[in-house]
């Protein structure tokens, strides 16, 4: 049972202590990462999906429970309670995605035939682009593949700690992702540059030159300019699915959403 992970810091990339003692996150948190291209977001999350021990460029190392992970657990997929989905996830077996989730179960020990049907109706409540047991993995869209990842993740993984990085550029329905993952006792880290996702996390990291420069808490009033956002790109959606679907964007629909 993981009940936390902790991060002791490293070094940016001019080999400066991290301005933190430690980052712990505890079951059930939420936390983005932000900052500009280049800035070390997505080396942060590589170490911790690595549970890194010093023996990365940063040189941070991640606890679990408080203690240095066992070597089987880094080491063993089969074993490692972290899943990562970023932007060049790709799925390179061509089998149908319903072999792919059965391969997956088997590995897993889950003998239960409906977690393959339940994990794939989760992945259709993220994609506008629907998908079916009989689709090639190899032939989904970027959108389609990220979204059945993280059901998977969520489903028959049983990852206790998912690292999502840049969720919003795959073309999935990102509000439904957050509230389905924010309310089990996972442990999720977003990397993001969408204000949304960013203001919804009780914290995030501010990334600079390759290392955390600030640790910045929700307050009141982020929450409720997070709320104002998310009526505002959920309005958005519904224009964004009309495109893709070739409706003409009428003044009616638009002042229907934007009123």
């Amino acid at each position: 049972m993981i009940k936390e992970i902790t991060i002791l810091p490293g070094k940016d990339k001019n080999d400066h202590k991290e301005n933190f003692d430690q980052i712990t996150l505890k079951a059930g948190e939420t936390i983005s990462i932000v900052g500009p291209t280049g800035s070390g977001k997505t080396a942060f999350i590589t170490d911790i999906e690595l549970l890194a021990q010093g023996d990365t460029s940063t040189g941070r190392y991640i606890l679990i429970n408080g203690k240095k992970p066992a070597e089987e657990v880094r080491y063993d997929p089969a074993q490692k309670p972290i899943a990562m989905i970023t932007q060049n996830t790709k799925c390179f077996a061509d089998l149908s995605v319903e072999e792919f989730l059965y391969i997956h179960a088997r590995a897993r020990k889950i003998n239960n035939k409906k977690i393959v049907n339940d994990t794939m109706r989760l992945a259709n409540k993220f994609t506008g682009e629907k998908i079916t047991l009989q689709n090639k993995v190899t032939l989904l869209s970027g959108g389609q593949t990220r979204s059945l990842l993280i059901a998977d993740a969520l489903l028959i993984g049983a990852a206790p700690i998912i690292l999502l990085d840049e969720i919003e550029n795959a073309g999935i329905f990102k509000q439904e992702v957050i509230e389905i993952i924010k309310s089990t006792s996972k442990i999720i880290i977003f990397v993001t540059h969408d204000p949304v996702i960013a203001l919804l996390t009780k914290k995030r990291l501010i990334m600079s030159n390759g290392g955390v420069r600030k640790i910045v808490s929700q307050n009141e009033s982020e929450s409720g300019a997070a709320k104002n956002l998310l009526e505002y790109d959920q309005k958005m959606g519904v224009i964004r699915e009309n495109l893709r679907a070739g409706f003409e964007i009428t003044k009616e629909l638009v002042s229907a959403n934007f009123a």
